[in-house]
């Protein structure tokens, strides 16, 4: 299997080559040639494997050039219940993503968020920190990994990469834009010598700066080959080819044969979570409808409604409750544009070319517009007020205590209710415990969190902040790499 860039002007790749390196060099991201696809019999033969031995049979198909035995135990080493083992009450981490029904056979919750930093991300960053670590050493390199987060991808980064001796993460975030405990994550690391190779930069100002400084130096080709600059954020195709692993888990799991249909409902700012579904319906999953739900940052929901790609600049981009997905340039979404245009790379380049000059793009009139609706997306949009009542509602009626980004995503979800027979899972991407502020108004209580976790705010903290500007991050790698 070989990998290509979306803008069409990039060499084909294998897997471990696009591994370390993120952006494609023309710009684009990678997508394999072709999606692989799966036969009612590899259904049926993967319903009761673990969630390790699905992994290794939905990863086989798009990588080649790692040995199998070797690709099977980094992925027994992945997924643990020792991991993923921040569990609600009395559930079996050895599932890794155990469902949470609300409604049995109608609504449940696909609880990806019982790993070490209580969000999603980990999901995918825990396998890239075992792949990067397998890579290097058989390549006997080093690589300085540069991120930009929202909230939570910089924290299952640094807790993926501590301590990998060959890798050194630079980590930039929107310097006071993320929760009390999400800061506590990330910047309570960099400080002894277990975790010395985290470095964290907090820019003034929001994630789409953030991100747009972690494009242009990923864009400057001598810099990034002389300083072995790598990509963890979700344009590291080995992110979503990860996620693409726990929709076949979570269809297994809702389902009691493989003539049934699912349907998602997925929180999202940047694209790679609901982009993994997308490409694991290409592969043959019986998704009926995928469901995104965005928050007051509703550039994908417009998109979906309309036809028109408008992506805001930081200063229309609001500041939010789910602050996860303050988002407004929704970098995955290029890898479904590029399926929605027919893999025609030349199209991607010409509308790029405007998003990349801070304009937009409109399908409406175009031959693309009447292919949207074969992709099966719905959307919906969520705010602050919604949340609130979400929490509050699903505590009352469910039991359950959900955080600020799952709270979007149940909201859109009852919205869209599915025909009979057929689940509707929503995927609870971070746990309350990480945005208590907002779980306090909305409940008023504390949610409960591991106790291993506990104090987590008081710890010391280490991070620094300067302006979003492309050389003075370039400076900063160079002073510490």
């Amino acid at each position: 299997m070989r990998y290509i860039s979306t803008r069409g002007q990039s060499p084909a790749l294998p897997f471990c080559d696009i591994l370390l390196g993120g952006l494609a060099p023309d710009g684009g991201l990678y997508l394999p040639e072709r999606y692989p696809t799966v036969s009612r019999a590899e259904l049926d033969a993967w319903r009761g494997l673990s969630y390790a031995h699905l992994a290794f049979a939905i990863l086989s198909k798009y990588i080649d050039d790692i040995p199998a035995a070797d690709l099977k135990a980094l992925l027994d080493q992945t997924y643990t219940a020792e991991t993923y083992g921040f569990t609600r009450g009395g559930e079996n981490a050895a599932e890794i993503t155990p469902l949470c029904w609300l409604e049995k056979g109608k609504l449940a919750l696909l609880e990806l968020s019982n790993g070490p930093t209580l969000a999603f991300k980990d999901m995918a960053m825990q396998l890239l920190g075992n792949l990067f670590e397998y890579v290097l050493a058989k390549r006997n390199e080093t690589i300085n990994i540069l991120g930009a987060t929202s909230g939570d991808t910089g924290s299952a980064a640094e807790y993926a990469m501590r301590g990998k001796r060959q890798v050194k993460v630079f980590m930039l975030s929107p310097h006071g834009r993320m929760s009390e405990f999400q800061r506590a994550q990330m910047y309570s690391l960099g400080l002894s010598p277990a975790d010395d190779n985290i470095f964290n930069i907090a820019v003034t100002g929001m994630f789409d700066d953030a991100q747009d400084v972690v494009k242009a130096v990923s864009n400057d080709a001598a810099f990034k080959s002389r300083y072995k600059i790598g990509a963890v954020n979700s344009i590291n195709w080995a992110r979503v080819l990860a996620q693409i692993v726990y929709y076949f888990k979570g269809y297994f799991a809702a389902t009691q044969n493989n003539g049934q249909q699912v349907s998602f409902c997925v929180p999202s700012g940047n694209f790679g979570n609901i982009c993994a579904g997308h490409i694991a319906r290409q592969m043959g999953l019986p998704i009926r409808e995928l469901v995104l739900a965005t928050n007051e940052n509703d550039v994908l929901d417009e998109f979906f409604k309309t036809g028109v790609y408008r992506p805001r600049s930081s200063k229309e981009t609001h500041v939010t409750s789910s602050p996860s997905m303050d988002i407004s340039k929704a970098s995955n979404f290029e890898r479904f544009v590029f399926d929605l245009v027919g893999r025609e790379p030349e199209v991607v380049r010409k509308l790029w070319a405007e998003v990349d000059k801070g304009g937009a793009f409109d399908l409406r009139d175009t031959p693309y517009a009447a292919r949207l609706s074969g992709f099966a997306f719905a959307s919906g949009r969520s705010a602050h007020a919604d949340r609130l009542a979400t929490i509050k509602s699903a505590y009352e009626h469910y039991g359950v205590t959900i955080d600020t980004h799952t709270a979007d995503g149940l909201k859109v979800a009852l919205e869209h209710p599915q025909p009979a027979g057929v689940p509707l899972l929503v995927l609870e991407t971070a746990q309350a415990a990480k945005f208590a502020e907002t779980l306090r108004i909305a409940l008023g209580h504390e949610p409960e969190r591991p106790a291993a976790l506990a104090g987590l705010e008081a710890l010391p903290q280490k991070v620094d902040v300067m302006a979003a500007d492309v050389e003075r991050v370039k400076a900063y790698i160079v002073r510490h790499a």
